[in-house]
């Protein structure tokens, strides 16, 4: 199995959409631009959004038993991709890619 980073590469709030919907809370996301992780044989990696791991567990788990390509040349490496979090609020995009 391969090793897959995972990072964290944007970080956005849509403010218009948190006033509108979002009752207030005091704890969100702790993530932010930058942040690695590394899956080792398709694992979640300790301290990753147990959220944003839900997003991204079956490509992580593609990448590490060599899969890769999604969607017929998506991305220009076919050993990665670029994956969001769930949260309609203030969404995380991942690289998620394999390393060796």
């Amino acid at each position: 199995m391969k090793k897959v980073r995972i990072t964290a590469v944007r970080k956005t709030e849509y403010k218009d959409l948190m006033e509108r919907y979002e009752n207030k809370i005091e704890h969100t996301c702790d993530v932010l631009e930058g942040m690695t992780w590394t899956s080792v044989n398709g694992e979640k990696p300790d301290g990753l959004c147990g959220e944003a791991w839900k997003s991204m567990r079956e490509f992580v788990e593609t990448l590490a038993n060599g899969g890769g390509d999604f969607f017929d040349g998506w991305m220009k490496n076919k050993h990665s991709a670029m994956i969001s979090c769930n949260d309609g609020f203030r969404p995380v995009s991942f690289l998620i890619e394999t390393i060796d």
